[in-house]
């Protein structure tokens, strides 16, 4: 999602996924849980007309930007012409290397956080793309559509916890912080939204190549909802016998029953670890 100008609303466009946020009461929530302090460089992924640019840079010492729509970017660096603290990158951030980008811009301070009223249809993407491919960032303060935010802080069990549940275990901790109405922004979208906190941890216990499998291997376990995960997992991995998977499953007792929902990242860590172990 995008912001709004002091003066009214920008047009919309459909393609970059635009809404402009409307009630500012949410934008100082969202800067207050962002934590930031003199040391704390900010990237902004997608700064829209700048009004949550504006009240980052009350508090943040530097900010780093990205904005595809050029209409915007023209304004952005109107309105933050003056300000060398305001570094704007006016491409898509999914074609660039954040981590480098983050060495050349923010390499002169010690806490980076990411701020974000993201369009909707490329949250995931986005959020995939910082998650796995930069370990500079040490948390995040997104706005999403509600149910990708129930999706990424779901509890086992529940009807909203997945594959990507799963994922977003193995690499941070994330939290739903609040709600926020469609009636909160021009135009109105379909769907209310949710801003979350995802702090990231730094130790992992895969390596990149094996952590990419690992994920492979979570989707794979939820590929049909309504199957059992051994089931899935015959179906996903044809070189394993089903008595090498009754013998995983009963290893770390795991009902042979269970679906792949019901089922925290450390069972599905050591079901990976079983499946490497015994496919070499």
């Amino acid at each position: 999602m995008k912001t709004e100008t002091k003066g009214g609303y920008p047009r919309a466009k459909k393609r970059f996924g635009q809404n402009f946020l409307s009630d500012g009461n949410v934008l100082e929530k969202i800067v207050t849980s962002a934590r930031i302090t003199p040391d704390t460089g900010v990237i902004e992924i997608g700064s829209g007309t700048g009004y949550l640019t504006e009240r980052l840079l009350r508090v943040a010492p530097c900010i780093l930007a990205y904005e595809i729509d050029r209409d915007l970017v023209k304004l952005l660096k109107a309105r933050f012409s003056d300000l060398n603290r305001f570094i704007l990158i006016p491409e898509d951030v999914l074609k660039r290397n954040l981590e480098t980008d983050i060495k050349e811009h923010l390499s002169g301070v010690d806490d980076i956080v990411l701020v974000s009223n993201l369009p909707y249809y490329i949250t995931t993407p986005i959020l995939m793309m910082v998650l796995e491919k930069t370990r500079s960032i040490q948390r995040m303060v997104m706005m999403m559509q509600l149910e990708v935010a129930r999706r990424i802080t779901s509890e086992p069990g529940t009807k909203d916890y997945g594959a990507l549940s799963v994922i977003i275990r193995y690499i941070a901790d994330a939290k739903l912080l609040f709600k926020v109405s469609r009636n909160a922004f021009r135009p109105v979208p379909d769907v209310d939204s949710a801003v979350v906190s995802i702090e990231i941890r730094r130790e992992r216990p895969l390596e990149a190549e094996a952590q990419a499998e690992f994920f492979h291997f979570v989707h794979q376990a939820f590929a049909h909802r309504r199957k059992t995960l051994m089931n899935n997992m015959l179906s996903a991995y044809p070189t394993w016998e089903r008595k090498d998977i009754e013998q995983a499953m009963q290893t770390h007792e795991i009902p042979l029953s269970a679906r792949a929902e019901t089922l925290e990242l450390q069972a599905f860590l050591d079901l990976y670890f079983y499946y490497t172990n015994t496919r070499h």
